[in-house]
């Protein structure tokens, strides 16, 4: 599933293509949201939001388009004239520069505006949203009991977070994944929100998780790594730590694949 950063970067891009592009033509090449491309073809987007791991489009008529990825949901950006639509492309949004297709989105809905605000409660406070309140994660660790590396998982205590950057946060600080949420002490979770929201800027700009220093690598930039490189932890069980030479292990947490060191994460 995209984590944060993604979503994030898609709001970013294509904000440049759709705000004050003028009437966009919309439709659903599968048919499944025919009836809301009808509604929103001919409108324009004023905005396009990202919270967590949700994409929120406000259109210039009042209506606003909720799409989450989910597992499978994809993005396909063309300049000029596109390729045809795959079967599955539930969402094309055209412009007279640049077209947009989504395929395989979890959800992909018009909702309200009090849906809106119900989905926005619900999740915890953004790393990548400059107006989001650390206190508000710390208090959320506060109150759970479950180990961290579930806890970073949990939407409602932090929201982008997903199985690659739990892993490569807990390894850059030292935090076992089995430690409980609530014994951290302020001062780690401050540096857990702070480290959080510097990676996730970078993955943003960057396009692509990368949590290692390219400088260990003999590399000037993120792009210049291998892809074998650009992570200290994740998918890296049976290699040795990059820190300290200890084995990687893998666990499960959360119902999702966990890694980690057990020298340096204590």
């Amino acid at each position: 599933m995209p984590e944060g950063h993604t979503i994030h970067r898609h709001a970013r891009l294509q904000r440049k293509h759709l705000r004050n592009a003028g009437p966009i033509a919309v439709s659903s090449p599968q048919g499944r949201f025919a009836a809301g491309a009808a509604r929103l073809d001919g409108s324009r987007v004023t905005a396009v939001q990202a919270s967590g791991k949700h994409l929120f489009y406000r259109w210039d008529q009042g209506d606003t388009l909720h799409v989450h990825l989910g597992l499978f949901g994809k993005y396909k950006t063309f300049l000029g004239d596109p390729p045809p639509p795959t079967d599955g492309t539930r969402l094309a949004m055209r412009t007279e520069d640049a077209t947009i297709y989504l395929a395989g989105p979890t959800v992909c809905e018009i909702i309200d505006p009090d849906e809106e605000a119900g989905i926005r409660k619900r999740l915890g406070p953004d790393p990548l949203d400059r107006r989001a309140d650390p206190e508000r994660f710390i208090a959320n660790l506060g109150r759970r009991r479950i180990p961290i590396g579930a806890a970073l998982l949990d939407q409602k205590v932090i929201a982008g977070i997903g199985n690659v950057y739990r892993a490569e946060l807990l390894f850059i600080l030292g935090i076992d994944p089995q430690t409980p949420a609530n014994q951290l002490d302020s001062s780690t979770a401050m540096a857990l929100w702070d480290r959080t929201v510097t990676e996730l800027r970078r993955g943003e700009k960057s396009g692509r998780i990368v949590t290692t220093d390219p400088a260990d690598f003999g590399a000037r930039r993120d792009r210049d790594l291998d892809r074998s490189e650009r992570l200290y932890a994740y998918k890296r069980d049976g290699l040795p730590c990059r820190r300290c030479g200890t084995e990687i292990r893998m666990t499960e947490m959360a119902n999702r694949l966990m890694w980690w060191c057990p020298s340096c994460q204590t």
